[in-house]
């Protein structure tokens, strides 16, 4: 017989399971059970003391987990966008950038600006006064702000260029938005 306690407890600790074994469950999981696989992947892709090629395949876990979490909010899709751009950051910063498209900065470049959609002169004038917007646009520049967390980090490892310059721009921007 189970009390109310219970419930709260995980059915499985799956902080434990080896990385082939959470792989092989992760292609039968759907819902929420994924953000439970996503954290305990990114964990372990975090850890020193693995070797960078085990590292990688933990982050490799945690961005499909994401990718297959459920919602199609545009809450939970920038949800999913800066825990894809947060983690391909920080292994580009602590593992060093790969051919792997996923640890590839210029890449990680080019679709953070794909989901920038708005210009960011506009994002910029908007946010002067966004104390006045309705709480749906503070919305919006709070998620632009959230997409654009990892980009102090990025820009170390990207050439001179277009694409760099605009992801400075959205530094500037970043700094005046709720």
């Amino acid at each position: 017989m189970s009390n109310d306690a219970d419930r709260d407890q995980p059915i499985r600790d799956l902080s434990t399971w080896t990385l082939d074994r959470l792989e092989a469950f992760t292609t039968t999981q759907q819902g929420h059970e994924l953000e439970r696989i996503r954290v305990v992947a990114q964990s372990h892709a975090y850890r020193s003391d693995e070797p960078r090629h085990v590292r990688l395949r933990w982050a490799k876990l945690s961005l499909n987990a994401n990718t297959r979490l459920p919602g199609d909010t545009p809450w939970s899709q920038d949800r999913k966008a800066r825990q894809n751009f947060a983690l391909r950051t920080w292994i580009i910063d602590h593992l060093g950038p790969d051919t792997d498209s996923d640890w590839d900065p210029e890449a990680l470049a080019a679709e953070t600006l794909a989901a920038l959609t708005l210009d960011p002169g506009q994002v910029m004038a908007v946010s002067a006064s966004w104390r006045d917007l309705p709480t749906e646009q503070i919305g919006e520049l709070r998620r632009y702000k959230n997409k654009t967390a990892h980009l102090d980090r990025l820009l170390d490892f990207l050439p001179p260029g277009p694409g760099k310059d605009r992801l400075i721009i959205w530094t500037e921007v970043r700094k005046h938005l709720p």
